[in-house]
């Protein structure tokens, strides 16, 4: 029996300059962390998205100006990295990570890309520091793939990235098959929101407590409102407490409850989850990689539950 499956495009490194404020190097800190403290859990290489995979949830044209670096460089500094051929590599690779976890999740019940949650990128642009949108183009993908036995997948976003999902949710905004749920900062980033199916906002410093109660709240409405088939779980790092970019102050052990919660839903339904680490960028690279190593912990977990089931 195979391990826990989880892809990685950490590999291919985007050439950004001094002090620029992405932490890129969190990727291999991550993946040194599990080899060293999950090492059953089975790292792979993302595989590379295509032209007409990436076409199922993006334009053409964007696909082509990213491609071929005539994208605007307005456009690359709305995104926040400048144009390269590794950030396509990356950007495309990314993509097939969370595409390769989904279909992993249906044989296995939960699979992880190890990057992705770029869920800022719209149809026909990207914004902050999302290029392609991950979850949009497998959501997508899987289901064309069991629409080929005729059966309808519907599948259900669930981001707990501090910043809302205003890509996701605008490709999906006339989708009745795939349902968002967003639950962020209401004063962070990105300023103007696009409207998910449930949106949750909340205020500047919310804590454990607050936070977790909102979290039970939303799942209970998503349960009475949707049924899906997959879920794609985006467990941003950036709620945390210490986190540059977050303005909330969720504790370690807040965040191993907030996947705790997730994960759980997903099992009691016996729904497969694919799940992406999205934002995290804590001043002490350290601690957001410790975030996501808890994620995989609580993942890990739940993986084998539904191995001990399947026997």
């Amino acid at each position: 029996m195979r391990g826990m499956r989880a892809f990685y495009s950490g590999q291919f490194v985007l050439p950004l300059p001094p002090g620029h404020r992405f932490p890129m190097s969190r990727y291999a800190l991550l993946r040194d962390r599990l080899e060293e403290h999950l090492p059953a859990v089975e790292m792979d290489q993302a595989p590379r998205a295509s032209d007409g995979e990436l076409a199922l949830a993006h334009t053409p044209h964007w696909i082509a100006a990213i491609s071929d670096g005539s994208v605007s460089p307005q456009a690359m500094r709305e995104i926040g990295f400048p144009w390269s051929e590794a950030m396509v590599e990356r950007s495309r690779r990314s993509t097939g990570a969370t595409i390769a976890a989904c279909r992993a999740a249906f044989a296995g019940g939960i699979a992880a890309n190890m990057a992705g949650g770029t869920h800022h990128a719209y149809a026909d642009k990207g914004g902050g520091f999302c290029v392609f949108n991950d979850a949009a183009v497998a959501a997508r993908l899987m289901q064309a793939e069991h629409g080929r036995s005729g059966r309808l997948l519907k599948v259900a976003v669930i981001d707990l990235d501090v910043h809302q999902g205003n890509g996701t949710a605008s490709i999906f905004c006339n989708d009745p098959s795939v349902f968002t749920l967003s639950v962020h900062g209401q004063k962070n980033f990105p300023f103007r929101k696009e409207a998910s199916d449930l949106d949750v906002e909340l205020p500047d410093g919310c804590g454990d407590a607050d936070y977790l109660a909102a979290l039970e709240h939303a799942l209970d409405e998503l349960d009475r409102r949707f049924s899906p088939g997959l879920v794609i779980y985006l467990a941003g790092a950036d709620p945390f407490e210490r986190d540059r970019l977050g303005r909330l102050k969720l504790s370690f052990d807040g965040l191993e409850a907030r996947d705790r919660r997730v994960f759980d839903w997903t099992w009691q339904r016996r729904i497969p989850v694919a799940f992406a680490m999205a934002g995290g960028y804590a001043s002490d690279i350290a601690e957001t990689v410790q975030v996501q190593l808890g994620t995989f912990r609580v993942a890990f977990e739940y993986w084998r539950r539904w191995q001990n089931a399947a026997r």
